[in-house]
């Protein structure tokens, strides 16, 4: 999908995620590209770090949504687990997480954590 139609206009502010599973691909984008002011505003508050600072060395290659529970427009809350595929010094990995996202005041998704997968 191009960066326009998906997460273009959710980093530029021009319009909110409407799923987490939305969340989550724009918040994968936002690693890739290194944007931690969008990885910040779309940390919920109470889990959210202070400061954020990625690792140059680590290029992120590729999202896998591997399964999702809720997290649907008309949603409160929702679970998005994925396969996020990255290089580091050369050696190939893989992320696997399942995160948990909640709607904030502003009814806009928000990252609230997550557990890695074995």
């Amino acid at each position: 999908m191009e960066y326009d139609a998906c997460c273009g206009p959710l980093h530029r502010g021009e319009r909110p995620a409407a799923t987490a599973v939305a969340l989550m691909r724009s918040r994968f984008t936002a690693f890739a590209l290194g944007d931690v002011d969008y990885l910040l505003a779309t940390w919920h508050p109470n889990t959210r770090p202070a400061d954020l600072d990625l690792d140059d060395a680590v290029v992120w290659r590729r999202l896998q949504i591997v399964d999702t529970e809720a997290g649907g427009a008309d949603d409160p809350a929702g679970v998005v687990q994925f396969r996020a595929q990255y290089v580091r010094d050369g050696s190939r990995h893989i992320l696997h997480e399942r995160s948990r996202f909640t709607r904030g005041g502003d009814g806009h998704w928000l990252y609230v954590d997550g557990d890695f997968v074995d």
